[in-house]
């Protein structure tokens, strides 16, 4: 009896004296179809800690990260997959598409995911947590392949681009 008390002892001043987790977000990459659709692909990191939370589905990022998109785009979007580094979504409508005599001018809206800090501060465990939610790469891709690029900026600019 008292081995599992030790044992329990010393995995509680084990996650007292953890540093906090942290999400940390790699890579966000909109790629836009010809119909202003987009598929949306977003790797991050998760902390030992925010593993545990999503194992026990405390946590999924997947649903989080749906809800600050729409939050921060303004569109309907849907998780297409979801894995436990990577979430990929669909969001229809994203960008407006406006033909004219001159090509196709695809306009996409400007994204702000310092919303999804707040998504995070709602829950419970929100005070273990860090999290950067500036991913180190965003790529936006347009249909012809001319591609838009920032780097670690949580808000994209709203963005117009003409394919001929």
């Amino acid at each position: 009896m008292k081995p599992v008390i030790l044992a329990a002892c010393l995995l509680v001043m084990m996650l007292i004296a953890a540093p906090a987790g942290a999400f940390s977000a790699d890579t966000l990459e909109i790629s836009l179809n010809e119909d202003g659709s987009a598929d949306i692909t977003f790797e991050y990191t998760l902390s030992w800690l925010e593993r545990i939370g999503v194992f026990f589905r405390i946590a999924e990022p997947d649903r989080e990260l749906k809800s600050a998109l729409e939050s921060a785009t303004g569109v309907p979007v849907t998780v297409t997959a979801a894995e436990s580094d990577r979430a990929v979504f669909s969001a229809l409508k994203f960008a407006k598409v406006v033909p004219g005599n001159d090509g196709v001018t695809y306009s996409t809206p400007g994204i702000d995911l310092t919303g999804a800090q707040k998504i995070l501060d709602s829950y419970w465990f929100a005070p273990l947590v860090r999290a950067d939610f500036s991913p180190d790469l965003t790529v936006v891709r347009f249909p012809d392949g001319y591609e838009e690029r920032f780097t670690d900026q949580s808000t994209i600019p709203a963005l117009s681009h003409t394919v001929l």
